[in-house]
């Protein structure tokens, strides 16, 4: 199966879409928003990917506030949790311009909306959606966005697998153009993360959805998780996107830069290349490679026409000139006769042979 993402064919025997998620990244300024779409562009990424949420929309503040402790990654956070969304919001108004930006630029954009009008205003601006990981058993959106015709990405960090094929139920019963994608939602950049990211479950996907396209939404650093993923079958990828590490903010510290970035689509382009076909067969490159390291059978002496072959008389030597005949037959060789004189180290051949 593939479906389709702006410009973009996705699927198994297509390039891995890259998304570069600025999130909360743009710092609340509109203007380093854009710059970030242009510097995922020039990075490599197909697209830039926003989150549209209202903290009063996601979170409850006297549910955070009455918490035993704060966990994670938010521990970290010097601001309240509901503090920390509202400053991590994005307004409405600033749609239509990211989106013009991302076509100026030639990237696609889209959106997670954490609300229903934040679905209803993305739909004339996004070719998708995505869904994260926390609305995974959420089935209101699930069909909101859905139901609106466009492929939906969904995240599936967080979950059991009962969760997992529900929600896969319930978009593909109104929309069966479906990414779906293995995800941990632990953001504290751990090395720990990569004893939890489990891409075997993109074997389990592959085996319970034959033909759906699948994904990784990750956390990790580096980019043996984006490889690994794609060696499986994965061809969505979905990371978070700044220019500085250091820069003080939710998802700074755990996101790839420009040169990360860069580095990991070229890998993986790299990777793609190398997955190749299913079919073993002798490469272009390598058909020289079957006459210089392979061997046929040749004269270990002088032998006269008339002669009969045994064992002695035959070295099985590289190359394996073209006509020569290979080592597998040399019993039928065994007892033949040499129909003309064949000098030291030629090659057998069948039209040189007779029977006795």
């Amino acid at each position: 199966m593939e479906i389709k993402i702006g410009n973009h064919l996705v699927g198994e025997n297509h390039p891995t879409y890259f998304i570069a998620d600025i999130s909360a990244n743009h710092d609340g300024d509109l203007e380093r928003a854009k710059l970030l779409i242009r510097l995922a562009k020039e990075a490599g990424a197909d697209a830039a990917k926003f989150q549209n949420f209202r903290a009063a929309k996601i979170v409850s503040d006297y549910g955070f506030t009455h918490m035993n402790s704060q966990i994670s990654h938010q521990a970290k956070w010097k601001k309240s949790v509901f503090e920390v969304y509202q400053g991590a919001s994005i307004p409405f108004d600033w749609t239509p311009v990211l989106k013009e930006e991302c076509d100026r630029v030639g990237i696609d954009y889209f959106s997670s909306p954490y609300d229903f009008d934040a679905i209803d205003m993305l739909d004339p601006y996004v070719p998708a959606y995505k869904i994260g990981s926390g609305d995974i058993t959420w089935d209101e959106a699930l069909v909101r966005m859905a139901g609106t015709g466009k492929p939906v990405l969904l995240a599936c960090g967080a979950s059991q697998i009962g969760e997992v094929q529900h929600a896969v139920e319930v978009i593909r019963a109104i929309n069966p153009q479906l990414v779906l994608m293995q995800c941990n939602t632990n953001y504290t950049a751990s090395l720990e993360n990569f004893d939890h990211i489990h891409l075997n479950v993109l074997k389990t996907f592959r085996a319970m959805y034959p033909g759906l396209v699948l994904g990784l939404s990750d956390h990790t650093s580096g980019h043996t998780t984006v490889l690994g993923a794609v060696t499986l079958g994965a061809r969505v990828v979905e990371k978070h996107f700044t220019d500085d590490n250091n820069r003080v903010g939710p998802d700074h510290p755990f996101s790839m830069t420009p040169a990360t970035w860069r580095e990991m689509v070229d890998r993986t382009r790299e990777l793609e290349r190398a997955l190749g076909s299913g079919e073993k067969v002798v490469c272009i490159n390598e058909q020289q490679t079957v006459i210089v390291q392979r061997r046929c059978l040749r004269a270990a002496r002088d032998i006269r026409a008339g002669e009969l072959f045994d064992r002695a008389m035959i070295d099985v030597l590289r190359p394996a000139t073209p006509g020569g005949i290979l080592p597998n037959d040399i019993n039928r060789v065994i007892g033949m006769k040499a129909l003309v004189d064949l000098p030291t180290g030629r090659e057998l051949r069948w039209e040189d042979l007779g029977g006795a």
